[in-house]
Order: structure tokens, then C-alpha cells, then sequence
């Protein structure tokens, strides 16, 4: 024997790993407590099911409203629905250039604005209005733009 092995007895000789369920009195009890367990989850997992559907259909249904919507606009605007399309496109080439501009002026002056909170706040104030704004005016006009065709498509009138 070694050293170690004298200085640490080992006090567990033997586990047994398998247990004698016929001598357990309460074997019946544990297993009626796991049935009552997994049906409890199933109940509540059907449960859970059942308000997902609900949830999808009213979102599917929402979303299929504001689809007629637009679509009913578009019919009654045709016109404007493409012109709406038009600026989109050009709006977005404007906001690629900005953002062009802004990851320039990030890359620049990054060490200076880690250093000066005034720097940070003047870029921010420069930029995050104009951009923020920018970006809600494309949203509104590409999606007036891309309405969905309900009726017959009908070529606008050019100004």
C-alpha cells in the first residue's frame, strides 16, 4: 500500500446502482406520481399549443388586413403608388450615400470619439435625426410603393 492510499481509506466499498423495486412499499405511489406528473405537462403543452394557434391566426389576420389595405389604396392610387416607388428607389441610393458617409466619418474619427464625449455627441447630433427620419420616409414610401396587386395592373399615368 502506498502512502496516499494509507492516509485516505476508502469508506465506500460497493454502490449499488440497481435498486430492488419489488421490496419498495411505495413503488405503486412513485409510479402514480410520474403519471399524474406527465399528464399534467401533456395538458398544459396542448394547452400551450392551442394559444399558439390562436396567437398565429390573429397576427395572419392582422397582417392579411393591412395587406387588403394596401392593396385597396394602391387601386385607388395607382398613380402615386408608383411615383411612391420611384422615390423609394432613389431615396435609398440617398441613404446608401449617407451611410457611406457615416461609416467614413466612424472610421476616422473613432479614436476621437472614444476620447471626447462632445465629438460623440456632435456625430450623433450631425447624424441620428437626419438618419432616423430618413428611414422612416423610405419605409412609408416602399411600402406604399411595393403595395400588393389585388386587381388588374394597370400602367400609371407618367407626369
Amino acid at each position: 500500500m502506498t502512502r496516499n492510499q494509507q492516509s485516505n481509506p476508502s469508506f465506500i466499498t460497493h454502490i449499488d446502482v440497481f435498486a430492488d423495486t419489488t421490496s419498495s412499499p411505495n413503488r405503486q405511489s412513485t409510479l402514480t406520481d410520474i403519471s399524474t406528473c406527465l399528464y399534467s405537462i401533456r395538458v398544459a403543452q396542448e394547452r400551450q399549443n392551442e394559444l399558439l394557434e390562436e396567437l398565429v391566426g390573429q397576427i395572419s389576420q392582422m397582417h392579411r388586413q393591412r395587406m387588403y389595405e394596401l392593396a385597396s389604396w394602391k387601386q385607388a392610387n395607382p398613380d402615386l403608388s408608383y411615383f411612391c416607388k420611384l422615390a423609394a428607389d432613389k431615396l435609398g441610393k440617398v441613404q446608401t450615400d449617407m451611410l457611406s458617409t457615416i461609416t467614413t466619418e466612424v472610421e476616422d474619427g473613432y479614436e476621437t470619439f472614444l476620447d471626447s464625449e462632445y465629438a460623440l455627441g456632435e456625430f450623433v447630433e450631425r447624424f441620428g435625426p437626419r438618419f432616423a427620419h430618413l428611414n422612416g420616409l423610405l419605409q412609408v414610401l416602399a411600402q406604399l410603393g411595393n403595395a400588393p396587386d389585388f386587381v388588374t395592373q394597370q400602367q400609371p399615368h407618367v407626369r
